[in-house]
């Protein structure tokens, strides 16, 4: 491998992992104990907060 495709490898990965800091989405694992919590330091707003809890609870009820 040439020094240009392992540069052009290095700014490809780094795109692609960019958009890994989005908020986190409610599913079992997010919406449970210590990933809950984690998950909500992620949100920066209260009104997004607020929404993801409810969609935690509303996963929890259907359970």
């Amino acid at each position: 491998m040439s020094f240009k495709c392992k540069i052009i490898g290095i700014i490809g990965l780094s795109i692609a992992l960019m958009g890994c800091d989005g908020v986190p989405e409610a599913n079992s694992v997010n919406c449970a104990g210590i990933g809950m919590e984690k998950s909500l330091t992620a949100f920066t707003s209260e009104a997004d907060r607020q929404a993801f809890i409810d969609k935690c609870n509303a996963l929890n009820k259907e359970d």
